[in-house]
């Protein structure tokens, strides 16, 4: 059918409704487009993707003319910006129902939270940088922490209460900020092929804010780190897979593996595992130790792409299933509260680079241990971002 303005206005609507109201009055809004009885017209034909919602065919509308085409380029925003949001509402549907509002940091993290500017060919981001109160003539440690879809800085330190985790240990913070301008449910373009490559796109930036933090600040070149969450965990496989000199390990937290798509209709149908996830160079073996935390109930992504992001380390598997409530006793003493029951894979690749596969059972989309002062968390499951950092520090960069 043709893509007209009628069309935008129904995507508007429903995503207006997505944020506001939630995933039902939304999808009515859709429903109703998809029918003919609101503003616009098949959802397949608006975006050239065949169908953003299953990602089942590829569509390849005839484009007219310049106004056409500018029509079609937004339908095909809109209709990407719904498919984002709605999965991750859908994940985590009332709790939190502004994400972007603005978020107090605890008093338990007294350091410095300041907001900064990194531009480059690939263009321009924003990100924040904690720089704890212990912050002194000795080199520390710096993690760099990616958002998830609809996520920013600020909402991503709460949840995962990684600055107070920095004043207690000692080590830097920087959080990219995603842009609305690059994706409007502030997703890391992780499915994009331009955005997979190193010194291009996505991967550029945060590798460049990540040395900008390293050259103003005294930063060990051994511990630099990256860990994200959902879309911004499976950027940060992207940028250990692109960047092995730049950082000495990685945590995905219900993430997908680097290569999994190669557009939006592969990245849809692997987040529901659909397509086996497969590195763009499978027989590569891995270079940088790896942590990964997936919920066994994540309706979001699927728990094989974190099965996936540990299966080139397959020389050699370890099982250990725990109650978090009966975890050894330093585990208690960082998630007293902890309640789910977790498998810890050990797994080891040939080449002896070592990584760690927490399932945590009965979890959905949602940091691990997190704060329920940010979105998408989970109080009741082990410290995602404990664990993390012992599993970094056990593992610095040779340089």
């Amino acid at each position: 059918m043709k893509v007209n303005e009628d069309f935008l206005k129904s995507m508007k609507e429903a995503f207006d409704l997505l944020r506001t109201k939630g995933p039902k009055e939304a999808t009515a809004a859709v429903q109703r487009a998809l029918s003919g009885k609101g503003h616009g017209h098949d959802l397949d034909s608006a975006h050239g993707n065949g169908g953003a919602s299953n990602g089942a065919r590829q569509a390849q509308p005839t484009q007219t003319n310049s106004a056409h085409t500018n029509t079609a380029r937004r339908a095909g925003e809109w209709s990407q910006a719904w498919t984002n949001a709605y999965a991750q509402t859908q994940a985590h549907p009332t709790p939190h129902a502004h994400p972007h509002a603005d978020t107090t940091i605890d008093a338990d993290a007294p350091g410095v939270f300041s907001t900064h500017t990194f531009s480059n060919h690939a263009g321009q981001r924003s990100y924040k940088l904690y720089v704890p109160a212990v912050y002194n003539d000795t080199p520390l440690p710096l993690i760099v922490m990616l958002h998830g879809c609809t996520q920013n800085a600020d909402d991503f330190a709460a949840g995962t209460r990684m600055n107070e985790l920095a004043e207690r240990h000692g080590f830097l913070v920087a959080y990219p900020n995603q842009s609305p301008a690059a994706n409007h449910s502030t997703c890391w373009n992780w499915f994009k092929p331009e955005d997979q490559q190193r010194d291009q796109g996505e991967p550029s930036l945060i590798a460049g804010i990540t040395r900008e933090v390293m050259a103003r600040y005294r930063v060990d070149p051994a511990r630099v780190y990256v860990a994200g969450l959902s879309a911004g965990g499976a950027m940060a496989d992207i940028m250990l897979t692109t960047s092995p000199d730049l950082y000495a390990a990685a945590g995905v937290h219900s993430g997908l593996a680097y290569g999994s798509a190669k557009g939006l209709p592969s990245a849809l149908a692997a987040m529901k595992g659909g397509i086996r996830a497969q590195r763009h160079r499978s027989d590569a073996a891995p270079q940088r130790p790896l942590i990964v935390f997936h919920g066994d109930a994540d309706q979001t992504v699927h728990p094989s792409n974190g099965i996936a992001l540990v299966a080139p380390f397959d020389a050699s598997v370890t099982d250990v299933t725990a109650s978090a409530a009966a975890a050894a006793q330093s585990d208690a003493a960082r998630a007293p509260h902890a309640q789910r029951r977790y498998t810890v894979q050990h797994r080891l690749a040939a080449n002896g680079v070592e990584a760690e596969y927490w399932s945590i059972h009965g979890a959905g989309h949602a940091w691990s241990g997190g704060s329920p002062r940010g979105t998408y968390t989970d109080p009741s499951g082990p410290d995602a971002g404990e664990e993390m950092l012992r599993f970094f520090l056990a593992h610095p960069r040779q340089v």
